[in-house]
């Protein structure tokens, strides 16, 4: 406020000398006495109209330090305005004076008074601009980051000019790279391309890099994998724009920003889906997710409400986890007609009910027990949750009619040494004996560990990290399949839209990745050294647990689908009598000692070999 009363001074200040100035030019510095009284008159008004106008083009609103072409043009629309005003006041307003004569300033002086009045009131406002630069850049040299950007593209151009805007930023630009050998030593935005993806490590060390930028959201996977390895080297610190595709509204600029994640490095290309199959079976119907508030669950909720379902039905034993997908869903997808349910798999009088009051069209089971060593400890509640619990969810989509199940399978119920595998394998056993005697298509979608996903690797790293270490590894040549959560979540639609029933879906998971190796990435992309800064210790391998995971049963071909990343086995004729019998000894067991419970999953799933 303070601010603003001085720069009205001011503009009184500089009106009243451009007014005067203006006659001084006119009349070669010899003003006849009586434009010097209409002088007096008309200079209070004059202000008063000037004022005014600039009030109303918010010139005392504006932020000057931050003054631009928009500031500058609210300028020229204030003053032309008031001159509009004051010479329409100069010519119906006269005073009678000596020798019962008129006066009004000459057209000239108004032409001249608007050519002062916009450089004075223009020129105190970028040249406070420019001193509160000047000043802010001196105070800010110390700290500001030494940024090197990667990618000389439209992008880049939309940063490098944010970046000069707001100071705020904390970055001095050194450079672009760009493979385009013909934007080599180019400028964009005042600065230079200094050289290809092969000159990064040289770059860096010759003009001390401190943060790198990779600006290149309409690369592939591939080319960013590769431009981040080359910075890994650099000991930077890695920040990146998304893909085009993970940018909602399609805009550039400094607050699309991340640090650059495991997820860029191990991520593949951006799933393409058949929107149409689809639409088939999710749009305008009933849709059921059970687990909705986990990782895989709460991904099918918002995959699944881009394809405008009749009603979601969220159902989930955890009410904090629903609760925050409830909150997110309410945000982004406001007219989604949705159910929030607080209820177990356990409880079949609680699911029936549910199914009888909701009739779901279509179920995406992804409620599951999944922790291989709390399952080695805990067999019971493995047999409850993921075999009871499922067969009573498969129960209720028998009984009502549902049209199509699907079932979050995983790599570890092919030939299992563990639990979990082993009762997850049998929901697969179970998933197609219904499918042989229902009118519901029931499908089994396998697949292997989610990046980021509630008790994975990735969370327990970073808070290893975060903590000074050690990253704790089970054994040096461990290895798993890894995909994103929403790539996962999306194939699982994807292959519920070509299921017919009985198949196991199994999706391409690309290459296993060592479990070390992606600890040591993480160290390196957190800003640490590996084993210097960090350490990593092996630990031994968990019970349970295998050095790699299998994503088809051996005996069995996959065949391919008309999805390129989602393959099915072929369907198994299992006896419902045999699964019917088996939940009942499953009934009678879960209370009797772990032992006992082991055994009759062992006889149960031929395929279980638990180690020793």
């Amino acid at each position: 406020m303070q601010k603003d009363k001085k720069l009205i001074v001011y503009d009184i200040l500089f009106l009243i000398g451009s007014l005067y100035f203006a006659l001084l030019l006119k009349f070669d510095f010899n003003i006849q006495q009586e434009y010097i009284i209409f002088l007096k008159i008309s200079v209070i008004p004059m202000v008063i109209i000037t004022l005014v106008f600039n009030k109303v083009f918010n010139l005392y609103d504006s932020i000057w330090k931050y003054a631009s072409v928009e500031e500058l043009i609210s300028i020229v629309y204030s003053v032309s305005v008031s001159n509009i005003i004051f010479v329409i006041y100069s010519y119906f307003i006269n005073y009678k004076f000596l020798e019962n004569r008129y006066y009004r300033f000459p057209y000239t002086v108004h032409i001249i008074f608007w050519i002062l009045s916009v450089l004075t009131l223009g020129g105190i406002r970028f040249i406070y601009r420019l001193l509160q630069d000047k000043s802010v850049g001196q105070y800010k040299k110390i700290r500001n980051k030494r940024l090197l950007i990667i990618g000389a593209g439209d992008a880049s151009a939309v940063l490098i000019k944010e970046i000069k805007k707001n100071r705020n930023f904390n970055y001095d630009v050194v450079g672009l790279v760009d493979d385009d050998e013909t934007k080599r030593k180019k400028l964009i935005n005042g600065i230079k391309v200094l050289g290809g993806r092969d000159d990064i490590p040289r770059i860096c060390k010759e003009r001390s890099i401190e943060e790198i930028i990779i600006a290149m959201p309409s690369a592939d996977i591939k080319t960013k994998r590769e431009i981040i390895n080359i910075c890994k080297s650099t000991k930077c610190k890695l920040k990146t724009l998304p893909g085009i595709y993970e940018m909602i509204d399609g805009n550039l600029n400094m607050s699309k920003l991340r640090d650059v994640n495991i997820e860029d490095l191990l991520g593949r290309d951006e799933v393409k889906l058949n929107n149409e199959n689809i639409n088939k079976y999710i749009k305008d119907k009933i849709i059921m997710v059970t687990g909705g508030g986990g990782s895989i669950g709460s991904e099918l909720c918002r995959q699944i409400a881009r394809f405008g379902p009749k009603q979601l039905l969220i159902l989930d034993i955890y009410e904090n986890n629903v609760y925050d997908v409830q909150m997110e869903l309410n945000y982004n997808y406001s007219k989604l007609n949705k159910a929030i349910i607080i209820a177990s798999i356990r409880d079949e009088d609680r699911l029936r009910s549910i199914f009888d009051k909701y009739r779901p069209e279509v179920v995406f089971h992804a409620a599951a027990h999944k922790h291989v060593p709390l399952m080695e400890g805990n067999p019971a509640e493995a047999v409850k949750n993921n075999i009871i619990g499922t067969y009573n969810v498969l129960k209720c989509c028998d009984e009502f009619k549902v049209n199509k199940f699907v079932q979050i399978s995983t790599d570890k119920a092919v030939n299992p040494t563990n639990v979990m595998g082993a009762s997850k394998r049998f929901c697969e056993i179970m998933v197609q004996a219904f499918d042989e005697v229902s009118e519901t298509e029931y499908v089994a979608v396998r697949f292997g560990n989610v990046l980021g996903s509630n008790g994975s690797v990735i969370p327990l790293f970073k808070k290893q990290i975060a903590h000074g270490g050690p990253v704790t590894v089970t054994h040096p040549e461990i290895n798993r399949f890894f995909m994103t959560i929403p790539e996962a979540a999306q194939l699982v639609i994807q292959a519920g839209a070509i299921a017919h029933g009985g198949e196991i879906f199994v999706l391409d998971m690309g290459k296993p990745v060592k479990i070390v190796d992606l600890a040591k990435d993480l160290i390196t992309l957190s800003g640490y050294e590996p084993d210097v800064d960090i350490k990593i210790e092996y630990t031994g391998l968990r019970p349970g647990e295998k050095l790699y995971e299998e994503l088809l049963m051996n005996e069995v071909a996959l065949t391919s689908t008309e999805h390129d990343k989602i393959f099915v086995e072929k369907p198994a004729k299992i006896d419902m009598t045999f699964v019917e019998e088996s939940i009942k000894q499953f009934r009678e067991v879960v209370n009797e000692d772990k032992e006992e419970i082991i055994k009759l999953i062992e006889e149960k799933v031929p395929t279980y070999k638990r180690k020793k």
